[in-house]
């Protein structure tokens, strides 16, 4: 069989895997890094260049090294791709099953917040905060509207870290239970604040803000510092600096690398 043939048939698996529904768009190396890191089954992935995306692996993941060579085959990216992702590799995996996700954002103590987005318009948006939330460790994101978190233009934004959190749309009678903090500027000044770990912390739209039925919902309103005549964060960097306000992982489990 020939490496052209071979490559056509697995674009054409990788079309009826989309097709079957289920699966997940892991755009780019570091979503496949990350998704695997955190336990998703990956159930294909492709490159043009596979040997190239295992070197990458090599210098960059060894710890993920071994799951990336033996799932990444070589196909046309064009074939199935609207867009390929500078490091010439994409992979389908298996989304989170909803219901776990929701009992594990309900059950309590929680040990961290969870993250609220109300109304969110701006996919990109959406993964950045995604990605805060996985390295604080915080439990959770839950959007509200009708904006799809685990959009494949979110995951990419959030580089695969979907996978080191939960990430759901729930309706506003859906909320995990626990203190609901929603950011507004007629909030107390979050620096006065301790932030428990239980808590629900609340960010509007970019637009927008807080809706008048979460606002109504929030047992405390929060304000961030700002100059005045400064109009706003954001969405992302309110997020961080209000996780970072509550406080983050314990120091005996920080690490990184670069992005």
């Amino acid at each position: 069989m020939s490496e052209e043939r071979s490559s056509g048939e697995i674009a054409q698996r990788w079309r009826e895997a989309e097709q079957a529904g289920g699966l997940v768009l892991l755009d780019g190396f570091h979503a496949l890094k990350h998704a695997l890191r955190f336990g998703a089954e990956v159930r294909m992935a492709i490159a043009e260049d596979p040997e190239a995306v295992r070197a990458l692996a090599r210098e960059l993941a060894p710890d993920v090294e071994d799951a990336v060579a033996r799932l990444v085959r070589r196909a046309e990216l064009t074939e199935v791709l609207p867009r390929v992702h500078p490091t010439g590799v994409a992979a389908l995996a298996v989304r989170p099953d909803r219901a776990a996700g929701i009992a594990g954002l309900g059950r309590m103590p929680r040990p961290a917040p969870v993250v609220v987005l109300d109304n969110p318009r701006n996919l990109g948006n959406v993964g950045a905060v995604v990605r805060l939330a996985a390295g604080f460790g915080a439990t959770g994101v839950v959007t509200r509207g009708d904006l799809d978190p685990w959009h494949p233009n979110v995951v990419r934004a959030g580089a695969g870290l979907h996978y080191a959190t939960t990430v759901e749309r729930l309706a506003l009678d859906e909320l995990p239970p626990g203190p609901l903090y929603a950011l507004d500027p007629e909030g107390a000044d979050i620096r006065a604040l301790t932030l428990p770990d239980d808590a629900l912390l609340a960010f509007g739209s970019e637009r927008h803000g807080i809706s008048p039925e979460l606002r109504a919902r929030a047992d405390h309103l929060v304000s961030l510092p700002m100059r005045p005549q400064v109009s706003s964060y954001n969405l992302a960097t309110s997020v961080a600096m209000t996780l970072f306000h509550w406080g983050g992982p314990p120091a005996h489990e920080q690490g990184g690398e670069s992005p």
